[in-house]
């Protein structure tokens, strides 16, 4: 029986072809890798033998961070996986990393050396803080990360209350800005030569927060900024489902009140038609709209606000929920690439004209491409799971 053969790389892509050596771990450098994987880069992940990656214990999550990708495993401590490393920097355009400031230099694999290998390397470290400055060398997670963004200085509620977000924004941040870096870097050619990319996972997310917190520094209550307003904000429904309604503009809060006037009498003024009116009077809009949604259930609402053109939505609570989503169905936002009973894993969020098809190869079991990637030759320094 023949077997079929995998979906190319996208011819298109400026990635398609370059090779980048991934020694990044958890979870910041393999999502930064995994985006440049999607887009076609061939991406290596060098794994200690044994162990790998130490996410490979969450493997639902492993998977959607490492497909596309190839798995090598070398022993980075000891002489001999030193120098098959080196030689593999030789063929390579980037390497990525994510050890503290001055790990790989101990290792005797510091940007120096690799750029003796190879001038025209990129080389991008991921750390906690940075290469320099006074916390470089602080141990962190992304919860340290967020506290010191500024995330906790804007205020998302009536109340004022700031909670910790789920998702792990302070991480992904600066997996963002370094897949950005190492294409914009792979993008420039051969003719500039290498250089070393610097990501501080902190810096990332306090680069985004700031837009929001900074603006707030001369006011004594940072509500008074207007950021938070009782009509942009989540309701219940009288079956106690949610949805989201976000009026800020004016248009939409007039067409909102006049078109529920009749059933809302307590809409039915032109008090808050303005947009600093309502920010002002955030707290009373607030209780008005959530009296007006407690009285019926979604299924009304949703009829409802449809026909008023409302930029409204409901809130998906449920990961359930989001995969029913009639709108991700319509998109085909989701698959599941490693078979139907396996865990769904988001495509790459952006739609080419050209084409891409995110889901080429699954994540590679520990050092399952070690004897592709150098030579059949040479034992494989690790065995893979899948008994390869």
């Amino acid at each position: 029986m023949t077997t079929p053969a995998r979906p190319a790389a996208p011819a298109w892509s400026s990635l398609t072809g370059r090779r980048v050596l991934d020694l990044s771990r958890l979870l910041p450098g393999p999502y930064a890798t995994s985006l440049l994987a999607d887009l076609g880069a061939d991406v290596i992940k060098v794994e200690s033998p044994g162990t790998g990656d130490p996410l490979r214990i969450a493997p639902e999550l492993f998977e959607a961070l490492n497909r596309n990708k190839r798995s090598i495993t070398l022993d980075l401590r000891d002489e001999d996986g030193r120098n098959t490393f080196l030689d593999l920097v030789r063929t390579a355009d980037a390497v990525v990393e994510s050890f503290r400031p001055g790990v790989l230099d101990g290792m005797g694999l510091g940007p120096a050396t690799l750029h003796e290998a190879n001038p025209r390397l990129v080389v991008c470290s991921l750390s906690g803080y940075g290469q320099s400055g006074p916390y470089a060398q602080k141990p962190g997670h992304e919860l340290n990360f967020l506290g010191l963004s500024g995330f906790f200085a804007v205020p998302g509620r009536l109340d004022g209350e700031i909670t910790r977000p789920g998702v792990r924004i302070g991480d992904m941040a600066g997996a963002m800005h370094a897949a950005l870096a190492l294409t914009a870097a792979l993008g420039a050619g051969t003719d500039t030569g290498g250089q070393h990319i610097d990501v501080s996972l902190s810096e990332s997310i306090t680069a985004w927060c700031s837009l929001f917190a900074l603006p707030l520094r001369d006011l004594p209550d940072p509500l008074e900024a207007g950021l938070v307003q009782g009509d942009n904000d989540v309701f219940t429904t009288a079956d106690g489902r949610r949805l989201s309604l976000a009026t800020f503009e004016d248009k939409f809060w007039y067409r909102f009140r006049t078109g529920l006037a009749a059933d809302f009498p307590a809409l039915d003024t032109p008090a808050y038609d303005r947009r600093a009116a309502r920010t002002a009077a955030r707290q009373a809009v607030s209780d008005l709209l959530r009296g007006v949604f407690r009285a019926r259930d979604h299924a009304w609402w949703q009829e409802r606000l449809d026909g008023l053109g409302a930029p409204w939505a409901p809130v998906l609570t449920t990961p359930a929920e989001l995969l029913a989503d009639p709108h991700t169905t319509a998109r085909r936002l989701f698959d599941t690439p490693a078979g139907p009973a396996a865990c769904p894993q988001a495509r790459f969020p952006v739609t080419f004209g050209a084409g891409l098809d995110t889901f080429r190869t699954p994540a590679p079991a520990l050092g399952e491409h070690t004897r592709e990637v150098l030579g059949a030759e040479r034992p494989a320094p690790g065995r893979s799971q899948r008994g390869d």
